[in-house]
């Protein structure tokens, strides 16, 4: 069986507090971009390998690091511990999402793997159920579950259903290659509440979202990398409606009139995208 984790963005992006347990109170609107994609694909082995349950291959973009800490092979192992007999699998992982960039392919990649998982093992889990192993997996993993956008709170496991009307836009992504350590984004914060409730200023237009629509993470991460800063000055200088930087970075967006045509001039190894909405 085959699945096609996509990709998402944050629209605004707000820290509130740091929690007892070490992780962070945050405030986002998780938005899926379905037009960017993984490809996931799950057979059962057709002989058991005791000793290598689980068989992982990638492809496309270069997955760094060891195989047995992709979040894919992560769920099969969390399954595993509630189901015994579930059996050996051969996996492999097609990388179209940029890696790193605060799109969530990496969280996607595993939401998605329980969910074949699910299906393919005759799990019968609920969605519920799903959200909760997702959660265990990572804070992004459970939307994409829900996968539809949706207000988050907590860790950005509270997801709240929100109606948004985006298709008079396209989106814009340009990834300029920079990795943003998460801790050291999180370490330039000063958590606060903030004044004006996300719920609100999304539901103003989306030509009144600018200087209102925030992204915490944005300040600190474009004084470090100005090139960041120069991606949202070209987009709306290119006439985006609003543009931001999805996440901890460094993915900047922009949204312009669906009818638009787009002439951005990316620097030299930056990666680029126009996507549907």
């Amino acid at each position: 069986m085959i699945l096609f984790p996509n990709a998402k963005i944050n629209l605004g992006l707000r820290v509130i507090r740091k929690r007892p347990d070490g992780y962070h109170d945050l405030e986002t609107v998780f938005l899926p971009i379905y037009g960017l994609r993984d490809a996931l694909e799950i057979i059962p082995q057709h002989q058991q390998d005791p000793a290598n349950p689980v068989h992982m291959q990638s492809s496309g973009l270069a997955v760094p690091g060891d195989p047995n800490d992709n979040l894919c092979v992560k769920a099969w192992q969390l399954l595993k511990q509630d189901f015994p007999d579930l059996p050996g699998i051969d996996m492999h992982l097609h990388k179209a999402i940029p890696m790193g960039a605060g799109l969530g392919g990496g969280s996607a990649d595993g939401a998605f793997a329980l969910q074949l998982l699910n299906t393919s093992c005759r799990l019968q889990l609920s969605t519920d159920q799903l959200m909760q192993y997702a959660l265990q997996l990572g804070s992004d993993c459970p939307f994409f579950i829900h996968n539809k956008p949706c207000l988050a709170y907590g860790r950005g496991e509270i997801l709240q259903p929100l109606s948004l009307d985006l298709s008079d836009y396209q989106i814009v992504l340009i990834n300029p290659g920079i990795h943003v350590a998460t801790g050291w984004a999180f370490g330039q914060l000063t958590p606060q509440q903030p004044i004006t409730p996300l719920q609100e200023i999304i539901a103003l237009p989306v030509e009144q979202w600018r200087d209102q629509l925030i992204n915490d993470f944005e300040a600190p991460v474009m004084q470090q990398y100005p090139t960041i800063a120069r991606l949202l000055e070209d987009f709306y200088a290119a006439g985006a409606v609003f543009a931001a930087m999805t996440g901890t970075g460094s993915t900047v967006f922009g949204l312009f009139p669906k009818t638009q045509i787009v002439d951005l001039k990316n620097g030299d190894g930056c990666w680029f995208g126009v996507f549907g909405l």
